[in-house]
């Protein structure tokens, strides 16, 4: 066989060998889930997430604060003080709600409305001092006025007219007994006057319980009796409510600025620093709290139902369990006393 003849020949077989590989079948893998074994468990099924319709909550138009000046918490029963009783039963309470140290009745109820304590609001005296200006700070009543709330307050001590400027109020006034001016009205007729001219925010100061006090000692009684007779005057309140169709959006709110012992008070005795706090109406849980009420917390209260910024700087804070809320661990804790 010459060369030629060879190569051609091997070539052929070349040719024919790869016309073989070319034309065979491929090899196809059998499907994956054809190999595996059936579970004997359908695979799970997401649970869908529930839509959650929130409810609305009811409507706080009006935020009544009412404070009988000097009011130990356990003058309430021996007084008789069936009104406050009653909404006790229909709200949220504390008997053991603390005030600030001085426990004195200007300084106290500055705490209560701007949510400081006496170092950042200042208002440590307690008289009238024109000259002093007035507590530091943006209080409830700056912030209610600034959303276009009306406001009020009506008070038995003119002093109370430097918790919160003139330009915040809408209508202020004061029956001073201490001033030995006479009167012509009383705080109960001027507070019964505003509930008929409309408020959103009115404070409403009982100033005689105090005085009695100091004439006649604490728990003694004529104390008891003048806060009979004023627990009476707060009734009309919550009727004229009632009467002008405001008492199903009002949040009301009982408390004191101090307590009292002996003829005085001022001190950090218990007698001095306990308070009553009681709170009713829209989105309000009935039943004593165990929250410990600090008197900063009115302010941040009022605010967190009337839907209104807390300013960062307020040492008070919202009592959340009034509200049906957990209790909140980690609230601010008074200032320090």
């Amino acid at each position: 066989m010459t060369r030629q003849t060879w190569l051609l020949t091997l070539l052929a077989i070349l040719l024919q060998s790869c016309g073989s590989f070319a034309s065979a079948p491929p090899i196809v893998a059998p499907p994956l889930m054809a190999t595996l074994t059936p579970s004997l468990t359908p695979p799970p099924t997401e649970t869908p997430i529930p839509t959650i319709t929130p409810t609305p909550l009811p409507n706080v138009d009006h935020v009544l604060i009412v404070t009988f000046d000097g009011l130990r918490p356990d003058a309430i029963a021996k007084a008789n003080m069936v009104n406050v009783m009653a909404l006790m039963q229909s709200g949220a309470y504390t008997l053991n709600a603390q005030t600030i140290m001085p426990s004195l009745t200007l300084p106290a109820h500055a705490s209560m409305l701007t949510g400081t304590c006496p170092a950042k609001h200042i208002a440590r005296w307690n008289e009238y001092v024109p000259q002093n200006g007035f507590a530091l700070g943006v209080d409830i009543f700056d912030l209610a006025h600034a959303a276009g709330m009306r406001t009020a307050m009506v008070v038995g001590k003119e002093k109370l007219r430097q918790v919160t400027e003139p330009g915040s109020t809408d209508y202020f006034e004061f029956v001073d007994k201490t001033d030995k001016v006479k009167d012509t009205s009383s705080v109960l007729r001027l507070a019964l006057n505003q509930v008929s001219a409309g408020f959103n925010l009115m404070l409403v100061h009982f100033p005689e319980g105090d005085l009695e006090g100091h004439a006649n000692g604490w728990m003694s009684r004529e104390q008891l009796e003048v806060y009979a007779r004023e627990d009476k005057g707060f009734g009309q309140l919550l009727q004229a409510l009632k009467d002008n169709g405001m008492y199903e959006s009002a949040l009301i709110i009982v408390t004191s600025d101090h307590g009292g012992h002996e003829t005085t008070h001022g001190t950090d005795l218990p007698e001095d620093m306990t308070i009553p706090w009681v709170i009713s109406g829209p989105r309000i849980a009935p039943g004593e709290l165990s929250t410990q009420v600090q008197i900063m917390d009115t302010a941040a209260t009022i605010a967190f139902a009337l839907g209104l910024p807390l300013p960062p700087e307020w040492d008070g804070t919202p009592v959340y369990e009034a509200f049906g809320m957990p209790v909140d661990e980690f609230r601010k804790s008074g200032c320090g006393y």
